[in-house]
């Protein structure tokens, strides 16, 4: 709650938790120091997918974005989750580029 770049977001039905996501505002160099979310953490109840939760959490970063002034919504998913990739390309999002990871040791 600290911090005014990151929002956790969790979707309630019924006075149970059915989904979540972290958004993060992002501002980096290109388009003259532009800004852009970052939504991570995508969870939907498994029993209570195809049901729209997602779509909306969808609907709600996207806004929170223009509300933000951020040019650009960005999100990665597991390389494998195939039927995620078909859910956010139904919702307009392009598989522009290749992620990596380097997992550090814990201290």
């Amino acid at each position: 709650d600290a911090d005014p770049h990151h929002e956790l977001v969790v979707a309630v039905t019924d006075g149970r938790v059915v989904g979540c996501m972290q958004l993060t505002t992002i501002r980096y160099l290109s388009h003259r120091g532009g800004t852009r979310l970052q939504i991570e953490g995508v969870r939907v109840d498994r029993e209570r997918r195809s049901g729209g939760i997602g779509a909306a959490m969808m609907r709600y970063a996207i806004e929170r974005a223009r509300e933000s002034g951020c040019h650009l919504v960005q999100l990665t998913t597991n390389a494998q989750r195939t039927d995620a990739h078909r859910f956010y390309r139904r919702l307009g999002f392009e598989p522009t580029h290749v992620g990596f990871k380097l997992h550090l040791p814990r201290p």
